[in-house]
Parts: structure tokens; C-alpha cells; sequence
């Protein structure tokens, strides 16, 4: 009997909502259409009724979409980094997940840590470590569970603070500003009033200050790097190689031509800042000579070949999965690997010999990817460039180092970024306007100024060229059944965009309902608001509705790049993820030694758990030493005006953005005036119970400098500004508040 005679009875009946549920939560990794669809034997036409089922289901909030899978309401990835915070009445270990946004997810979720079983039985962990543990939720709800997979860092019972002598002893000022204040009842020599310094708390009385004792002197607060010192101790980062990572490092030498193709012929050229230490990437571009494809382009990605000298399992490999990522302040850089494989033997440098790994790719006339292919090569740098000096000659004013470079290389990138253009522009990326400053310090370690960096075409040349090698290597390990360790952006969730909804209306902008969502729809509200009042108010909230991008072997696609695939290849120098990836290209391609070993799929949950973390881990660290060194900058500035922007708005107050620096304060909402504020979630504002006065998110003010606490980065203004016209809300008004003694009211206030 054909198909289309078959019994619609002998079909497999349309599973119910109950069923699919039940599936989704006993199945959390693997929870796509096709999987439930193969799951209930759904085959045919019956996979449309399917579909618009889950569609009914995720429209109704019962399960999240997460790419083209489902999971329940809240459910935590399999494997999860958590913090424990307690035990249980009955002693057992409680932790929380580490990342968790109460905003806009709630409370977080409480798990019970399992103990390990036989050979995975491990030491308990203690209050404040952070684990990576495998998540177990039950279907029908009830206690959800973990079991250690490893100890990410535990808590020692220490404080990073500042040494501070006085009339009545010393005493700590601890560097994070929730601690209290410790006194010091022994130390070590050579300790300074003025010194960043670690001590090992004393169990304290209830009644007094809490005692402590100096253990390990770092560094005075005066003195160069010192601010950038606090972030590392604070957050853990390593800073400081092991002997034997270093020995590794040292005893490696320089590549020769097995197992490479020879492309030193080739005039790859390196684009980076004019400060830039190290190069990990070199490009090159010319007309395609096939007659099939009039006015395309080859282009060609050239990365350092970080896996010729970091190996699995070795030192070099341990140290750079421990530290995840290069961290960069003002100041310093802690790199990922030791100088002598980043800065020298990695480096493309001008004129000398270096490994690498070449995306060779080609594009039609307008920018579609026609084919790609991947090769281990040893190439020489032409030369090596800055985004200025490359502008420069493009734009009819080249230097003379760069003249002889501008028709047979400059000239040929920008043709081929031109094209690569037209396909990015349907592709249609997500466009926030977030300008990034750039703070510049003197030779004392010291604010010198701050600045905006020019956006130049150099920038977003380099820039595609390092996207589009990133979506082939994700193609080719994907064609070639690799194990690959995705860069994935999830779609904003549900709560988000209902709340970006209900504040899109309260300026007259609707968001559709229906629908897939797209980065294109955000950048229409972009372009709608562009040089408007709500400019800048509109692309804070937009992209406070994005997800946050992490690492990951189960693929979900790129939301902000629209992108279905996507992998970091391109800087193996500064982020292991890209080292996992050339391992991996190596491997399923055959290109010679230091390929991804059998059976690492086995670990890529847990690895990419840990690097997205050190992610997160670098970036509080940069953002906090930046806050500190602008402190210390202003510290003599207490009275001083400024301009700013509402950059945050909370329950407890406003924070504030300066124009100048781009220093981050916040105003205490008891100070705004003699009436009392509401909070308005919705419009990202506050509001005057009596006269409906308003301070929005993105409003333009004017603050006073009343307290700046450079340890803690921490700086308080007084709001000058009136703030703008509203009505007052709704509900009981309370008594207006009486100004504080000694205070004269503001008029008009």
C-alpha cells in the first residue's frame, strides 16, 4: 500500500499538551520539534499540526523556546555553576545558580548538592565556593538537585582591604563595600599605612569590630597597577604562571614547514590598534579569477596557530582552561598564555615566519558565501598596520609605510568589504548605537583623560572578516560531525519582551505580538528614535532586553548576529573557546598534531560552563577597575558639577552616567526632593507622588560630586536637575518628607 492510501488510523495520534510537557521537562537538552516528533512518531503533514501546537504552548508560557529547543519555565541548563550559600535544617549543602538576574527571573532557585558516589565522591565544598555541578529537576516539580562535577574556587575565610593606621590601632578598609570594617591585631613586616593587603579574619563578637590578621602584603595603593591588583585578588583571576607553565612555554621553538602549506608568498597583512602588543590575525583579499563568479572576491583569515604550541593536557593547557580569557584593564593586561607564546612566537609579526590556521573563503559580488576551506600554513606578515594609518591611506593620505601596500592590498580589502556589506545589510545584524570610551592613564598609573575612539570603516572591515571565518569554521565541524563549542545569543526571553513591550507603549511605539522576532524589528525602533528625545533611553531598555551571550556544544544560533552558526576561531591567543576550535579543525580536517583529543565531547559541557564564566569573571573585574581608577581620579573633586545621563533606575535610587569619564554614581532617592518617589518599573522612571515630577531613564542631568570612595569605586552625587513634567501617580500619597536638619529646601523642589 502506497502513502496515499494509507488508514489515517494507523497514523500516530497528535501527542496532547500534557504528553509534549512531560517530555519537555524529563528531556531538557533535547527538546526540539524533531525530537518530539520522533519521540511520538509524528510523521508527514502531521509535523504542521505539531508545530503550531509547541507554538500554542510557548505563546501560552508553558515551555521557553531556546533556539529550535523547548524546555519548562525556568529550568537550568544541565550542567550549571553554582554558588553555595548554606545548609539545609537537615546539614545538607545548598547552593544557588551563580548568574541569576532576580529582576527579571524571580527568586533564585534553591538546589540540594548530592554527595559524589564512589570514585566522584569529593570534599564537601564550604560557604561562598563556587561549583559546577549536573542539574537534576524532577518532571513533576519537587527538590532540584545537583552533583558536583568540580570545585571551581573556594572562599577562603580572607579579605582583600587597605591598611589603615590611626590614633586608636589599625584597621582594614575592606575593598568590598558590603564588609565591615576590620581591626588588625597582628601583621607582618614592612606593611604601610596605605597598602593593599589580605587578611584572615578572627571569628568576631557580635559586639565589636570584627579582628583580623595581615598575611600577605601587595602592593601600596600609590604605586602603579595597584587598582587593577584589587580586581584580580578580588575576583580570583590568576595573574602570576606557574614555574612549570612558563618552562613549558620557554622550551618551545620556532615552527617549521611540516605538516604546512607554504604561503609565505602571500601578502597577509595585520590591523590592529596602533598600541596593540601582540597579532593574532592577518588578512588578505583579491578578485576571484573564476568566470563564474564576475566581481567576487577570496578572502582570506589567517589566525596564529596557538595549537602548534598548547597542547591537551599539559601545563600551558591546564593554566589557560584555569584563566579562560585574556583579562584588560587601563593598565595591564593578564594574559591568557605566557608572553613568550602570545607577544613572540604567535605574534604575527612583520617579516617573520609564523604558523598559522587560513580560512580561505569566497564571496560572490554581493557578499554570499559561495565556499571556504580551512589550511595550516606557515605565512609572513607583509606588514603590519593600524586602523588609523589604513583609514588614512584609503582616504588619500597614506603614509610611507604604508603607500607600497595601497593598490595590491589596502584597495583589494575594501573592494571585498564593500560586498561582504551588501549581505550583512540583509542580513540585518542587531544595531545598537553604545558608543565605548577608552580611558588613557599617565606614566604614575594615573587618569590622564578619557576618550571616544573614532568608528572607522578599518574597524568594521576587520571586524566582518573575522565573522564571517567564525561562521565557516562552525560550518565545516559541523559538516565534518565534530564536537564544536558554539557561541550562542538566545533569543530575548518572554519577560523581557512583554516588559520592553509595556514600555515601547508608553512612547507610542508598538512591538509586535506575533511572530518570530528578529534583530531587523529592534533596528527599525532604533531608526524610528534616531537623533529623537528617546534616543538614548531606547537602546539602553533595547539592549537590557537582550540575552547574554555564552559558550556552549549545543547550538542555538546568534540572535544579535542573526546568524544560525557561529563559533570563536579567530583569538586562540586570548580565549580558550578558539583554542577548542582550532583543536577541533585540526582534528577533523587531519592537518598534523595538536588536534581535539577522542573523546573531549565528553568535557564540553563543563568546559564551556567554565569559560563563560571567566568571561563574566573579566568583565566585573575590567568594569570595577575602571570605577576605581575614576574615583581616584575625582577624589579632589568633591563639590565639582558635571554633566551625565540617567543610566539606571532602581527602587533605592538613580545611578548616573558622566559625560566626561563615563564614571557610574549614584543619587539615593531621599535626596531628590521633599516629595516622595515612586518607582515605575515599566517606564524605567521615578516619579513624584505630588507633583508627578519625573527622572527617566537616558534624561540628561546635571549632579554634584558629594562622596567618591576610590577603594570601593564607589561615587555619590546630589541631583541639580528639576527633572521633567509628569502626573502624579495613582493611589495613597504620603506626607511630604521634612528636608534633612541643617538643610535649606531647593526651590521649586
Amino acid at each position: 500500500m502506497n502513502e496515499k492510501t494509507k488508514s489515517p488510523a494507523k497514523r500516530a495520534p497528535l501527542p496532547t499538551r500534557e504528553q509534549i510537557l512531560a517530555f519537555i521537562a524529563e528531556n531538557p537538552g533535547s527538546s526540539g520539534k524533531r525530537e518530539i516528533a520522533r519521540a511520538f512518531g509524528i510523521k508527514g503533514s502531521d509535523k504542521i499540526a505539531l508545530k503550531a501546537l509547541l507554538k500554542e504552548i510557548v505563546a501560552d508560557g508553558e515551555a521557553e523556546r531556546r533556539g529550535k529547543r523547548l524546555r519548562a519555565p525556568g529550568r537550568l541548563p544541565p550542567v550549571t555553576v553554582l554558588e553555595v550559600v548554606g545548609r539545609d535544617r537537615d546539614g545538607e549543602i545548598v547552593a544557588t545558580p551563580a548568574e541569576w538576574q532576580e529582576e527579571t527571573e524571580g527568586h533564585p532557585p534553591r538546589i540540594l548538592i548530592l554527595p559524589g558516589r564512589g570514585k566522584d565522591r569529593r570534599p564537601a565544598p564550604g560557604l561562598g565556593d563556587r561549583i559546577l555541578a549536573r542539574i537534576h529537576e524532577p518532571a513533576e516539580g519537587g527538590q532540584i538537585t545537583g552533583r558536583i562535577i568540580k570545585v571551581l574556587a573556594r572562599r577562603p575565610n580572607t579579605v582583600l582591604g587597605v591598611y589603615r593606621e590611626g590614633e586608636f590601632g589599625a584597621r582594614i578598609e575592606p575593598v568590598d563595600r558590603k564588609q565591615a570594617e576590620l581591626s588588625v591585631t597582628e601583621t607582618i613586616a614592612g606593611v604601610a599605612d596605605g597598602d593593599l593587603v589580605v587578611v584572615e579574619i578572627d571569628k568576631a563578637n557580635r559586639f565589636v569590630r570584627p579582628k583580623a590578621r595581615v598575611t600577605e602584603r601587595i602592593a601600596n595603593l600609590k604605586s602603579e597597577k595597584a587598582v587593577s591588583l584589587i580586581a584580580l585578588h578580588s575576583h580570583g583571576i590568576p595573574y602570576v604562571f606557574p614555574p612549570e607553565v612558563i618552562a613549558e612555554a620557554d622550551g618551545a621553538g620556532p615552527v617549521t614547514l611540516a605538516d604546512r602549506e607554504d604561503w609565505r608568498a602571500l601578502p597577509l597583512v595585520t590591523i590592529d590598534p596602533a598600541d596593540a602588543k601582540d597579532h593574532d590575525d592577518a588578512v588578505h583579499a583579491a578578485p576571484d579569477t573564476d568566470p563564474e563568479n564576475p566581481g567576487g572576491f577570496v578572502v582570506t583569515v589567517a589566525i596564529a596557530d596557538v595549537s602548534r604550541y598548547v597542547r591537551p593536557a599539559t601545563a600551558l593547557d591546564r593554566e589557560a582552561l584555569k584563566r579562560g580569557n585574556s583579562v584588560y584593564f587601563p593598565d595591564r593586561v593578564v594574559p591568557m598564555l605566557p608572553e613568550r607564546i602570545s607577544n613572540d612566537l604567535c605574534s604575527l609579526r612583520e617579516a617573520e615566519d609564523r604558523p598559522a590556521l587560513a580560512a580561505r573563503m569566497v564571496f560572490s559580488a554581493e557578499g554570499i558565501k559561495r565556499g571556504h576551506s580551512f589550511h595550516r600554513i606557515l605565512m609572513r606578515s607583509a606588514a603590519k598596520f593600524s586602523y588609523q594609518e589604513v583609514q588614512a591611506a584609503i582616504d588619500g593620505q597614506p603614509n610611507d609605510h604604508a603607500a607600497p601596500h595601497l593598490e595590491a592590498v589596502l584597495k583589494p580589502l575594501y573592494a571585498a568589504y564593500a560586498a561582504l556589506s551588501k549581505a550583512r545589510d540583509a542580513r540585518g545584524p542587531l544595531e545598537l548605537d553604545l558608543p565605548e570610551r577608552k580611558i588613557l592613564l599617565k606614566p604614575d598609573g594615573s587618569i590622564d583623560r578619557v576618550i571616544v575612539p573614532e568608528r572607522l570603516d578599518a574597524h568594521r572591515l576587520i571586524e566582518e572578516f573575522m565573522i564571517q571565518a567564525n561562521v565557516a569554521a562552525a560550518e565545516t565541524l559541523e559538516e565534518k560531525g565534530s564536537p564544536v563549542v558554539y557561541r550562542i545569543h538566545d533569543t530575548p526571553s518572554l519577560a523581557k519582551l512583554e516588559a520592553l513591550r509595556e514600555f515601547l507603549a508608553s512612547i507610542d511605539i508598538k512591538l509586535p505580538k506575533t511572530g518570530a522576532l528578529r534583530p531587523a524589528q529592534f533596528n527599525r525602533i532604533l531608526e524610528r528614535v534616531a537623533d529623537s528625545e528617546h534616543d538614548a533611553l531606547v537602546n539602553e531598555v533595547v539592549l537590557r532586553t537582550q540575552a547574554q551571550a555564552e559558550y556552549s556544544p549545543a547550538n542555538i544560533g546568534h540572535f544579535g548576529l542573526n546568524l544560525r552558526r557561529y563559533a570563536h576561531f579567530t583569538s586562540p591567543i586570548r580565549r580558550y573557546a578558539d583554542l577548542i576550535v582550532h583543536r577541533a579543525l585540526v582534528a577533523a580536517l587531519k592537518l598534523g598534531p595538536g588536534g581535539l583529543p577522542a573523546g573531549a565531547e565528553k568535557t564540553l559541557d563543563e568546559v564551556s560552563a567554565q569559560i563563560s564564566l571567566a568571561e563574566r569573571r573579566a568583565m566585573a573585574a575590567e568594569r570595577e577597575t575602571i570605577d576605581r581608577l575614576v574615583a581616584h581620579f575625582l577624589v579632589d573633586r568633591i563639590g565639582a558639577i558635571f554633566q551625565g545621563r540617567i543610566a539606571g533606575v532602581t527602587k533605592a535610587g538613580l545611578f548616573v552616567k558622566l559625560a566626561d569619564t563615563g564614571a557610574d554614581g549614584f543619587v539615593p532617592i531621599s535626596t531628590l526632593g521633599e516629595e516622595y518617589f515612586r518607582y515605575d518599573e515599566v517606564a524605567h522612571s521615578v516619579v513624584g507622588e505630588t507633583t508627578g515630577t519625573t527622572h527617566r531613564l537616558g534624561d540628561n542631568v546635571e549632579v554634584r560630586l558629594v562622596e567618591a570612595a576610590p577603594v570601593a569605586g564607589a561615587l555619590r552625587f546630589e541631583l541639580l536637575s528639576e527633572g521633567r513634567a509628569g502626573k502624579p501617580p495613582r493611589g495613597r500619597r504620603r506626607p511630604p518628607k521634612r528636608p534633612p536638619a541643617g538643610r535649606a529646601r531647593r526651590p521649586g523642589r
